[in-house]
C-alpha cells in the first residue's frame, strides 16, 4: 500500500480527523499571520503547541509546507497549494457559522476596543448611544491611547486609528470622514495679547501644546493654496488630555490646536474663537482596523457594520 493510501485511510478516522483539523487551523494561522507568535496569540495556545500541530501535520503528509527562521516565516510551494485549497473549505465553514448566527436575535458579547484619543472625541462619543440602543448586548470596553496597540498581542478586538500607524496585515475600514483641526482661543485671551493674521505670529503667542500624536505638540501644520507650513510653537503648558486642553483654552491660557468636531458649538456661541481659519487643514481620516481573519465574530461585525452606515451617511451630508 502506497504512503499516500496510508495516510489517507489515517485521515478517514474520527480521532485522527478531529486532530488534523486542529492542525490545518493552526497551519491557516501561521499562514496567514507569518508568525508563529501571533497564530499562537490568535488562537489562544502556545508556541510550543503550535508548532507541535505543525510539524505533526508535515509529519502526516510527508512534505514541508513552512520554511521559518528567527526572524520569518514562509510557505513552501506544496504549503502555498495546501492554502489554495483550504480557502474555499474555510470558507465554506464560515457561511455555515454565519447561517447559523443569523437565528440569534441579537448579537452579543464584549468587544475590547483601543481608540485613538482624537477619535474617541470626534468619532466614537457622538455614536456610543445609538450603538448601545441598536445593539443593547453588546457590551464597549474602550482604551484610550494615542499608541497604534498591537490588538493580537494586547488581546484587542479592534483598534481605531490614523491609516499610517496601521500594520499592514490588518483590516482597516475608514470611518468619520476626514478631520479638520483647528486654532482657537478665548475671547479673553485675544484681548489681552498680540494680533494672529500669520502662523509666523504663533511666536508671539503662549500655545498650549496638545499632544494628540506624537508629531504635532511641538510643531503645528498649516496648508493654504496646496503649500504646507510646518510652525515650532512654544508656551508654557503641554498637555496629552483633550479635555485638559479644551479646558485651558477655555480659560484663557492661550491659542490651542483642537479638532474642529470638539469645538464647533463653543465657536458658535462665542465661547472660543477661531484663528487662522483660511490656513487651517484637514488631515487623514480615522480607520477601524481588526486582524486579517475569515470568520469575524458576529458582534465585531455589527460594529462594522454600524460604522460603515454612520460613515456613508456622514458622507451624504
Amino acid at each position: 500500500m502506497s504512503s499516500h493510501s496510508s495516510r489517507r485511510q489515517a485521515l478517514r478516522k474520527g480521532g485522527v480527523r478531529g486532530t488534523q483539523f486542529a492542525q490545518l487551523t493552526a497551519f491557516v494561522a501561521v499562514a496567514e499571520h507569518r508568525s508563529f507568535t501571533k497564530a499562537a496569540e490568535y488562537l489562544g495556545l502556545s508556541t510550543p503547541s503550535l508548532s507541535q500541530a505543525i510539524r505533526g501535520l508535515e509529519e502526516t503528509f510527508g512534505v514541508r509546507l513552512l520554511n521559518r527562521t528567527t526572524r520569518s516565516v514562509a510557505l513552501t510551494e506544496a504549503g502555498e497549494q495546501l492554502l489554495q485549497h483550504l480557502n474555499p473549505v474555510l470558507e465554506g465553514v464560515d457561511n455555515a457559522i454565519d447561517a447559523v448566527n443569523a437565528y440569534r436575535d441579537t448579537p452579543g458579547g464584549t468587544l475590547r476596543l483601543t481608540v485613538h484619543p482624537l477619535a474617541a472625541v470626534t468619532v466614537l462619543a457622538p455614536l456610543v448611544a445609538r450603538f448601545s440602543s441598536e445593539y443593547p448586548s453588546i457590551e464597549l470596553e474602550v482604551s484610550v491611547d494615542s499608541a497604534c496597540r498591537d490588538i493580537v498581542a494586547e488581546h484587542f478586538d479592534a483598534g481605531v486609528h490614523l491609516s499610517s500607524n496601521i500594520a499592514q496585515d490588518m483590516i482597516a475600514v475608514p470611518i468619520g470622514g476626514n478631520f479638520r483641526i483647528v486654532t482657537v482661543a478665548s475671547p479673553e485671551y485675544l484681548s489681552r495679547s498680540a494680533g494672529l493674521v500669520s502662523p509666523s505670529d504663533l511666536g508671539l503667542h503662549n500655545c498650549v501644546r496638545y499632544r494628540w500624536d506624537k508629531a504635532v505638540a511641538n510643531t503645528w501644520r498649516y496648508m493654504k493654496d496646496g503649500a504646507r507650513v510646518d510652525v515650532a510653537v512654544e508656551g508654557t503648558l503641554a498637555v496629552n488630555d483633550h479635555e485638559l486642553a479644551l479646558r485651558s483654552a477655555l480659560d484663557g491660557v492661550g491659542v490651542v490646536q483642537l479638532p474642529e468636531a470638539s469645538v464647533a458649538r463653543l465657536i458658535a456661541e462665542g465661547r472660543l474663537v477661531p484663528l487662522l481659519a483660511e490656513w487651517s487643514a484637514n488631515w487623514g481620516s480615522f480607520f477601524l482596523f481588526y486582524p486579517s481573519r475569515r470568520h469575524v465574530p458576529m458582534k465585531m461585525r455589527s460594529l462594522v457594520d454600524f460604522l460603515r452606515r454612520e460613515a456613508k451617511a456622514t458622507r451624504g451630508k
